[in-house]
């Protein structure tokens, strides 16, 4: 016999929190499974010193930790979980947890997030946090006045070198073609940047640290076949993120990538009772402070609905 809920929220993170928050103290008594990486990206970020509200700064996983009090302060059913097929073409919608557990919802809020996409180095991942990082507006700050290296050659490496040059000594850009997909005006925007050098036909081999965090990298030409290394202390990937949406593409309209498309200047997907929030749903912001913004969106819109549907 399936379990029968009034709100559920899949996913945590800021988006999934703090739709917790604001749904429990509207009385939805909501039901959260965390999925697989309770807290979302934030659990691998060390140092947040752009969230509001925290002066000295916090680490990712503490500020998860104080969402997640808070949700369950209000009572939230916080599951450590995951939904593993879903039914939204009628509510009460159906899903299924962990394969096996049958529920069903008056209404769901997705917060499943988005995955950075990394290089898959043994090294890259030994460095995350301490040096290699996915987000330059979350991470760019503590290496203010150094030198750093951005892989990637979109419009998302092109915004993140330039938003760096204006905090680093100097941004190193390395594309492993001979050309930038980039868009012309981010591409005009590199090219006049004195800050920034574009290491054209290079890939990434290995990154080069000590027990202080990263030193270098050392890159291959795949031009030449030569190898080099170049000294940094900040590196940055900037190839993508794979918003986690599959599981719901039956139904869901998303873009080309795979982000749920909401109503503008609303969480509502394309299915009345379906709302979506947080980085699953925006490829533009991708910050924390930004998917609390949605999250919170997202359970007015729900408490909105069953109100006008009950």
């Amino acid at each position: 016999m399936s379990e029968k809920v009034k709100c559920l929220i899949i996913g945590s993170g800021p988006a999934g929190y703090t739709a917790a928050i604001y749904a429990a103290r509207a009385n939805l008594s909501p039901v959260m499974y965390e999925g697989l990486q309770p807290g979302g990206q934030l659990t691998i970020t060390t140092e947040i010193d752009n969230f509001p509200g925290y002066p000295e700064g916090i680490t990712g996983p503490e500020m998860m930790n104080q969402l997640k009090a808070q949700a369950q302060r209000f009572d939230t059913d916080v599951r450590f979980g995951i939904i593993t097929k879903v039914d939204l073409s009628k509510r009460p919608f159906k899903v299924i947890a962990d394969n096996t557990h049958e529920i069903e919802a008056e209404v769901v809020i997705i917060a499943t997030g988005a995955t950075a996409k990394y290089l898959g180095l043994d090294s890259e991942e030994k460095f995350k946090g301490l040096g290699v990082s996915a987000c330059a507006t979350c991470d760019g700050f503590f290496y203010k006045g150094r030198d750093v290296a951005v892989v990637g050659g979109g419009d998302t490496a092109a915004e993140e070198a330039t938003y760096l040059a204006g905090i680093c000594n100097k941004v190193y850009m390395i594309v492993r073609r001979d050309e930038l997909r980039a868009s012309k005006a981010m591409q005009k925007r590199v090219a006049e940047n004195p800050k920034i050098e574009i290491l054209w036909n290079h890939n990434p081999v290995e990154v080069l640290g000590d027990s202080s965090g990263v030193t270098g990298v050392k890159l291959f030409n795949n031009k030449t076949n030569e190898e080099k290394s170049i000294d940094i202390h900040g590196f940055f990937i900037a190839i993508g993120h794979t918003p986690n949406s599959d599981i719901f593409a039956d139904y869901l309209e998303t873009d080309e990538i795979g982000y749920i498309k909401t109503k503008t200047g609303s969480s509502k997907t394309n299915i009345p009772g379906v709302f979506a929030c947080g980085d699953v749903q925006d490829s533009v912001y991708r910050q924390a402070v930004t998917a609390a913004g949605t999250g919170c969106m997202a359970a007015i819109d729900a408490e909105r609905f069953l109100s006008e549907n009950e």
